[in-house]
């Protein structure tokens, strides 16, 4: 029996209709457990039912990015569901999926009957990860495809305000949105890599299980650091953030390509190390379940390497320097963000129409304890902006307080005059409404130029 295991355990052989008869076998495995069918029934529910929920609400989740206009358009939903799945659903998503499939059959010691049924670690190898995969891919579908249908049903196909206050179309907000998730698939890719790898090193052991959870616990915790931009652009998940670009004008597409290339080859180099460890176990050793330093040693370090090469690699082909985070390109930003949105207020009053040329809004921005070169992320920034109307000789001011993360997010807080922003209503022939210069939200580039 021990020769023939081995045999089994050493056969190189990998045809495609071998590996499809092992992942429908794998397949069918893992849509059995009872977990896996929750997830996907609360994966394909509850979005729906939140974002319903929420429209029938007077109060709004506005610390949430694009929370403030679930009331306003079905295309903000989703973008709340992605941002709160990218901190919390997707990586439970992977922990329960992509690290226990593997160790389950060590819990329940059916490695021998699976390579006589099946004669190819690599062939098993392959189906478990490509079942793992596409399980994954159909709860990642549901998050997205429930949360846009129960936008749809509760407020309808409304435009939506982008980052620095442009409106997009209906149908440019549905296609940013498709593209905000099928971006965010890279980091789950990655996340679900390392839970296969979790899942061979550590055997039986729950740490297998959890490892993509902390893995992305520690991502999360190390993007509300003030680390410099590059060791946060090497960081696999950072595409779980840099998705926001896409919502301003131009799209802010070089961090989200970083991202999702880091994650793709964070994906990869997981992947290939998972293998590398499962073709290499003894599989005739019931109590090794590869769990020790070895696998320790063989999976951490090289990703740890990756890691350092990225931010080198970032460091010298990218413009990025320090936080990123410069008072030229608050500034900047807030202003245009101001224009557009004033425009919308125009409207709202039923006003003459005005150009965001004609404004020519520019902002003064100060952070508090800092005389010259402000910097960094903060809650005690200030910014004063000016614009001018047509016909006029005199000067509109407002000013706002920023509370701006060190991902390059703000919320700018109106602090008067109250007839512009200091007061969450206007007053408009119509009614009262909200006042879109109250609060916004906008999103500094850490890669432009200042």
């Amino acid at each position: 029996m021990t020769a023939t295991l081995t045999t089994l355990a050493t056969a190189p052989a990998v045809t495609a209709p071998a590996v499809r008869r092992a992942f429908r076998f794998e397949l069918v495995k893992l849509v059995s457990q009872w977990r896996v069918r929750i997830l996907v029934l609360v994966c394909w529910l509850a979005p729906a039912l939140f974002v319903i929920a929420v429209a029938q609400q007077s109060t709004l989740p506005t610390d949430t990015l694009f929370g403030r206009w679930m009331h306003a358009t079905a295309w903000a939903g989703p973008l709340v569901v992605l941002g709160f799945g990218g901190s919390w659903a997707l990586p439970l998503v992977t922990s329960v999926v992509a690290g226990d499939v593997f160790a389950a059959e060590d819990r329940l010691g059916t490695w021998r009957h699976l390579l006589v049924a099946v004669r190819s670690p690599r062939r098993i190898f392959a189906a478990k990860a490509l079942a793992s995969l596409l399980v994954i891919l159909v709860l990642v579908a549901g998050l997205a495809v429930s949360s846009t249908v129960g936008g749809l049903l509760a407020v309808g196909d409304h435009p939506l305000i982008g980052l620095d206050g442009h409106p997009l179309a209906p149908s440019d907000a549905a296609a940013q949105v498709l593209l905000a998730w099928v971006c965010a698939l890279a980091p789950t890719l990655a996340l679900s890599a390392i839970g296969l790898l979790g899942s061979v090193a550590f055997g039986r052991s729950p740490m297998g299980l959890l490892l993509p959870a902390f893995v992305a616990l520690a991502m999360q915790l190390g993007q509300m650091l003030p680390l410099p931009v590059v060791v946060r652009l090497a960081l696999p998940g950072y595409a779980f953030l840099s998705w926001n670009g896409l919502f301003s004008s131009p799209a802010q597409t070089t961090p989200l390509l970083i991202g999702v290339a880091v994650s793709l080859i964070w994906a990869v180099a997981a992947t290939v190390l998972a293998q590398l460890l499962f073709v290499r176990r003894d599989f005739t050793n019931p109590t090794d379940d590869t769990a020790g330093r070895g696998a320790l040693v063989t999976g951490a370090l090289p990703l740890l390497a990756l890691f350092a090469s990225t931010v080198g690699v970032l460091a010298v082909a990218t413009p990025a320097d320090g936080s990123g985070i410069t008072r030229a390109k608050v500034q900047r930003s807030v202003a245009t963000a101001f224009a557009h949105l004033y425009r919308a207020q125009t409207a709202q009053l039923h006003r003459p129409a005005v150009t965001e040329a004609q404004l020519r809004a520019t902002a003064a921005c100060t952070k508090a304890g800092v005389a010259d070169g402000p910097e960094g992320a903060g809650n005690d920034w200030r910014c004063v902006v000016s614009w001018h109307l047509p016909g006029t000789d005199g000067t509109g001011q407002a000013v706002y307080q920023l509370d701006v993360t060190a991902d390059g997010r703000y919320v700018a807080d109106g602090d008067g005059p109250k007839e512009v922003n200091g007061y969450f209503l206007v007053h408009t022939p119509d009614g009262d409404v909200p006042n879109p210069l109250w609060q916004f939200d906008g999103n500094v580039d850490l890669l432009s130029a200042s």
